[in-house]
């Protein structure tokens, strides 16, 4: 019996790229780095930020526009094109919605430095503690039912 306490991860990528894997049920980071996704293991909590709109383009997002569960531990590769061949996970996302990172900025560990609040996604993908998880999560998870 695996008795590894759930982790959370950051997962940073543009909207239209995390738009995508919600449709499809998968997860990606760094470009389609393996050595991110195998340090997840099923059970574990993944968000996704996303600074851009769309790869290459200046429109600013700064949301978290995803939230998902990883449902196995199998890490994956696809043939996208010719010379991209990306590392998968198979995540079953949530019904959330995306939130602006903007309000969440003081009271978010993972962010020491609340002026240079972007740096820690520079790094692409990174673990946060339970605190940040579940501040950002109650927030994408908030419903109105009519």
């Amino acid at each position: 019996m695996n008795n590894r306490a759930t982790k959370y991860w950051i997962i940073v990528a543009s909207k239209d790229h995390v738009q995508h894997g919600i449709a499809e049920g998968f997860a990606q980071a760094c470009h389609g780095k393996s050595s991110p996704l195998k340090r997840m293991k099923k059970g574990d909590f993944v968000i996704y930020y996303s600074g851009k709109q769309i790869l290459g383009k200046p429109d600013k997002c700064q949301e978290f526009t995803a939230l998902g569960k990883v449902i196995d531990d199998e890490v994956y590769q696809v043939q996208v094109s010719e010379d991209f061949c990306p590392s998968r996970r198979n995540i079953e996302f949530l019904k959330s919605k995306d939130i602006s990172i903007l309000p969440l900025i003081d009271e978010l560990d993972f962010i020491p430095n609340k002026k240079s609040w972007g740096y820690p996604f520079r790094f692409g993908f990174f673990e946060i503690n339970s605190h940040d998880f579940d501040l950002i999560s109650s927030h994408m998870l908030q419903y109105h039912y009519a």
